[in-house]
């Protein structure tokens, strides 16, 4: 995503605010961010992730590319990982609370991101500050913490869709869940952030900052929302608790078969959101009749793992899609995981079909592997398996696939 602070630099105020606020769901507002850039000094944009998971997904990487917009117009990057917040857990989108997580869990998590956020991020000292919101929030006494409280009433807090939503349904909403907010915002004070970013589901806890900020006698944060990216479901949010996300850290042919499988309506979110392409080459990859779709997301899968891995990934990934998809070479896949199955599970070579879904990895539960064998999902030596119920007699060297990218050999104990 090249730049850096001397190409920002030459770039004027008019210029640099049709790069930040360009792709925006909404800005909050761009006459405050144009007057902020026109003071001529480097701005703070802060970024908050809690740890919630150990793996970023695509959908993470739409405010990370925008924050690296930021850093290549010469301003500061603040990347915030909530390993405070993330023990109460972002109510966000949530129908029911949050289980809280242990500190050793939020350790394990956070180890990862600054890694994985480096593969978009200028990573140097000078361009990105990493904090972590333990360093101000675990320090706040009881009374510090009714005083941030009094800064927000009840109407303003219960105004978010998903609390109201939730006293519709006749649902539990527990204190500690009102607190996410106000330590979320209680960040940017501390930062002194000039702007925040997040997806249009973060829209109330950023605006929240900017109350905050006012409060604390700081110019309030502008706030950038940016759109959702679609998970491959074609349907819901990205989300790694709904399987239909990619992993920044995926192998590539896996991140190719994913790309591969989503729905067609999908590719202008994806390009727009995951790629550098301008409108125009979008408007063209997306229209059937200029080109078609299987070869579009061809370009798409391409695209993210040359960013996320290189081009020579991508182009072996694509070779290896082909071959396994394509007709040609017998369709298995080179590097098929061989997958040792316990004797425990497989007395005289027998073996209940989730159990084996299960030890494969291809399903976390017995009703998730049910379900996607009931929904003909599931193959054994390339047969459709179609009871989910009864034990398979296995051998060592049969092949269970699901769905067209997951793939096993199995190996019987000795």
């Amino acid at each position: 995503m090249g730049g850096g602070v001397a190409a920002g630099m030459t770039k004027s105020v008019d210029e640099q605010l049709a790069v930040l606020a360009g792709g925006a769901d909404s800005v909050y507002s761009a006459e405050e961010l144009k007057a902020r850039l026109a003071a001529g000094r480097p701005l703070r944009a802060k970024l908050g992730m809690d740890p919630t998971a150990p793996d970023l997904t695509l959908g993470h990487t739409v405010v990370l590319r925008k924050l690296r917009q930021f850093q290549d117009l010469g301003h500061t990057a603040v990347l915030i990982i909530g390993d405070y917040t993330a023990m109460i857990g972002d109510p966000t989108g949530k129908s029911k609370t949050r289980p809280m997580l242990s500190a050793e869990q939020i350790r394990v998590n956070a180890e990862t991101y600054f890694q994985q956020a480096g593969k978009v991020l200028d990573l140097r000292p000078e361009k990105l500050e990493v904090r972590y919101n333990s360093e101000w929030l675990a320090k706040l006494t009881f009374a510090d913490v009714v005083r941030l409280m009094s800064s927000m009433t009840t109407a303003r807090m219960l105004e978010r869709d998903t609390f109201a939503k939730r006293i519709a349904e006749g649902r539990e909403i527990y204190l500690h869940e009102l607190l996410y907010p106000i330590m979320q915002a209680y960040d940017s004070v501390r930062i002194r952030s000039d702007v925040e970013l997040g997806g249009t589901d973060q829209t109330f806890n950023n605006l929240c900052g900017r109350d905050l900020q006012r409060l604390h006698d700081q110019p309030p944060q502008i706030v950038i929302v940016m759109p959702i990216l679609i998970g491959t479901d074609g349907t819901q949010k990205m989300s790694k608790s709904l399987g239909n996300y990619v992993a920044v850290t995926d192998p590539p042919g896996e991140m190719f078969g994913k790309v591969m499988s989503i729905p067609d309506a999908l590719m202008r979110n994806w390009f727009e959101l995951c790629t550098d392409a301008g409108a125009e080459e979008i408007a063209a990859l997306v229209d059937p009749q200029k080109t078609h779709p299987r070869q579009a997301k061809e370009t798409l899968a391409r695209r993210i793992i040359t960013t996320y891995h290189d081009a020579e990934a991508a182009n072996a990934a694509a070779a290896e899609f082909a071959r396994v998809h394509g007709g040609g070479g017998g369709g298995l896949p080179d590097d098929m995981p061989v997958v040792a199955l316990d004797g425990k599970l497989t007395p005289e070579g027998r073996i209940a079909p989730a159990e084996l879904l299960r030890a494969c990895g291809m399903a976390e539960t017995n009703s998730e592997a049910r379900r996607a064998i009931d929904e003909g999902g599931v193959r054994i030596n390339g047969e459709v398996l179609k009871d989910s119920w009864a034990p398979l007699a296995m051998k060592t060297g049969d092949v269970i696939q699901r769905g067209r990218r997951k793939f096993a050999r199995i190996r019987l104990p000795e």
